[in-house]
C-alpha cells in the first residue's frame, strides 16, 4: 500500500484497461463537482475505447476511430486529447463541420494544445468563417510572441500560422495530423513510472506535465487523473484538481483512491461534512480494514483535533 508520502510504483497494464478498483490504493485524486458519482459505471470503458480509437486512427480507419473517440467523450467531455483525435478523425474523412465542436471543445479543455489551434484555425477559415478563423490565427501570434522564436514550438507555430494563411488564401487545406505521437503501451509505462517518482520528490509541475503528456496514450486513465488531481492539489490548484478527480469518478465511480482524496480536498476547504460523505462512501465500498477509510478517518480525525 502506498504511504502517506509514496506512491506504489503501478505499470500500467497491457490494454490500459483496469477495474472499477484500481491498483492505486490510497493514491492521488478525489473527486469531482457537488455530488457524489453515482455507483453505476459509464456504458463504455473510455480507457478501451481510447486505446480502440487510437490503434483505429493510426490504421486512418477514421470512421472507426471517430466512433470509439465519439464513446469516450460521452463520459469524459473535458479529454482535451479525445476531443481532438475526435476532429482529427473527422477531418481525416473530409467533414471539417463535424470537426468544429469537438476542436473549440479541445482548445477549451486545453489552451496550450497547439495542433487543436491550428486545426480550429483551419476548420473556420474551411467553412468560410474568415473572422473566426482570424481570431484563432490572432491567438496563435500572440504564443508566437511569448515564445519570441526560442521556445521548442517556434517551428510548429510559424507552421500552423501557414496552414491557416494557405486557407485563408484559398488553397485546400493540405493534410492535418498531431505533431505528437500516440506512444507505445512500454512509453506509457517509463512515464507514468517517471511521473510518480517526481511527486514522491515534490516535484509536481513536472509530474504534471508527464502525466497529461501519458493521457494522450493511454486516454482517460482513472489512476493518471488521479494523481493529476493529487499533484494540482498539493500546488493548492483547488479547482484544477476538483476536475481531474471529477474525471477520473467519471469513468471509475468507485475509483477509491479518488474518493477519499477528494474527501481530503473537502477538509482542506473547510467542508467537513463532505469529508465525511466521502468516508460513507468508502465504509460502504470497503469497510474496516480499508486503507483509504482509515486514512481519511484519520485526517478527519486530526482535523477536528486542531480546531479544539
Amino acid at each position: 500500500m502506498p504511504s502517506r508520502t509514496k506512491f506504489a510504483l503501478v505499470p500500467l497494464i497491457l490494454g490500459l484497461v483496469l477495474a472499477a478498483q484500481p491498483a492505486l490504493s490510497s493514491g492521488g485524486g478525489g473527486g469531482g463537482g457537488g455530488a457524489m458519482p453515482s455507483e453505476s459505471g459509464p456504458q463504455y470503458d473510455p480507457v478501451a475505447e481510447y486505446r480502440k480509437g487510437a490503434e483505429a486512427y493510426q490504421a486512418k480507419d477514421y470512421k472507426n476511430a471517430a466512433k470509439a473517440f465519439q464513446h469516450v467523450i460521452e463520459v469524459v467531455p473535458s479529454h482535451a486529447p479525445a476531443q481532438y483525435l475526435l476532429a482529427s478523425s473527422y477531418i481525416g474523412l473530409g467533414d471539417y463541420k463535424k470537426a468544429r465542436k469537438p476542436l473549440e471543445a479541445a482548445v477549451k479543455a486545453d489552451p496550450t494544445m497547439l495542433d487543436a489551434q491550428r486545426d480550429l484555425g483551419v476548420t473556420y477559415a474551411r467553412l468560410g468563417d474568415a473572422p473566426k478563423a482570424q481570431t484563432q490565427r490572432d491567438k496563435i501570434i500572440a504564443l508566437k510572441t511569448a515564445c519570441a522564436a526560442t521556445c521548442p514550438q517556434a517551428a510548429q507555430i510559424d507552421a500552423a500560422l501557414a496552414d491557416i494563411d494557405a486557407v485563408l488564401a484559398g488553397a485546400p487545406p493540405q493534410a492535418l495530423a498531431p505533431t505528437r505521437a500516440i506512444s507505445t503501451l512500454a512509453s506509457i509505462d517509463a512515464t507514468y513510472v517517471q511521473a510518480v517518482s517526481l511527486i514522491n520528490e515534490g516535484r509536481f509541475d513536472p509530474a504534471i506535465a508527464l502525466l497529461q503528456d501519458a493521457l494522450w496514450s493511454a486516454g482517460p486513465h482513472p489512476d493518471l487523473m488521479t494523481y493529476l488531481g493529487f499533484a494540482n492539489r498539493k500546488l493548492h490548484r483547488y479547482d484544477i484538481a476538483k476536475a481531474w478527480y471529477g474525471e477520473a469518478l467519471a469513468v471509475a465511480p468507485n475509483h477509491r483512491g479518488a474518493i477519499e482524496y477528494y474527501g481530503e480536498l473537502k477538509l482542506e476547504l473547510g467542508d467537513r461534512s463532505g469529508a465525511l460523505e466521502h468516508l460513507a462512501r468508502l465504509e460502504k465500498l470497503c469497510g474496516f480494514g480499508c486503507q483509504q477509510v482509515e486514512e481519511l478517518k484519520g485526517q478527519i480525525a486530526g482535523d477536528r483535533a486542531s480546531a479544539l
